[in-house]
């Protein structure tokens, strides 16, 4: 009778979660492009730098997110990372965000990422964003802390509200777009698809 020999198996491949700081240590420009980094519970996701378009609405966000800012209720804050959580690291790059004054001063960690959690986040949603990605950061977002997600949309012109209730509200090119965290601030919905 022969015995058969069974191959040893191979070692478990220990991967290393990264920090905060990790990310904050690596390189935006690569030889082949800028490149931006989130870190999704200790594991590095990479993504290109976004479009123009994108750029124009995310600015067009943040000049009337600045209004709310000097109208006195709280601070605006264009792209930023934010640490919605430790141990694993979770970082996201919000195209924007808005702290009521309440949360002010806002906490910072020594690399300068957010720890404040904002209460209004603001996504841009690209071709690549699918209704359920959205949903799924939209709820990432709220166990974090944000009361609002909005997400703007190129495509359709409009402007959705996600709350921390789970409602939606839908703002159509027509509409003017108001969120009850920012009492007395408006704007209409076009205003933030102008250019492009």
């Amino acid at each position: 009778m022969s015995a058969t020999l069974t191959p040893p198996r191979p070692a478990p491949v220990s991967t290393r979660l990264l920090t905060a700081a990790d990310l904050a240590a690596l390189p935006t420009s690569l030889p082949s492009g800028d490149v931006r980094y989130e870190l999704d519970d200790g594991v590095l996701v990479t993504m290109p730098p976004p479009g123009d378009i994108h750029a124009v609405r995310q600015a067009s966000v943040i000049y009337h997110l600045f209004s709310a800012q000097l109208a006195g209720l709280g601070e605006a804050r264009g792209e930023v990372g934010i640490v919605l959580r430790r141990d694993p690291d979770r970082v996201v790059g919000a195209d924007a965000a808005f702290i009521l004054t309440a949360s002010l001063p806002v906490r910072r960690t020594p690399e300068g990422w957010l720890e404040t959690i904002p209460e209004i986040v603001i996504e841009i949603r690209s071709k690549n964003d699918t209704r359920p990605g959205i949903v799924n950061k939209a709820d990432e977002y709220f166990r974090a802390g944000v009361q609002e997600v909005w997400v703007l949309d190129s495509d359709a012109t409009a402007m959705e509200l996600h709350a921390a209730d789970g409602s939606v509200r839908m703002f159509r090119a027509a509409d003017t777009f108001a969120s009850d965290r920012l009492p007395g601030w408006s704007v209409a919905v076009t205003q933030f698809f102008v250019g492009g």
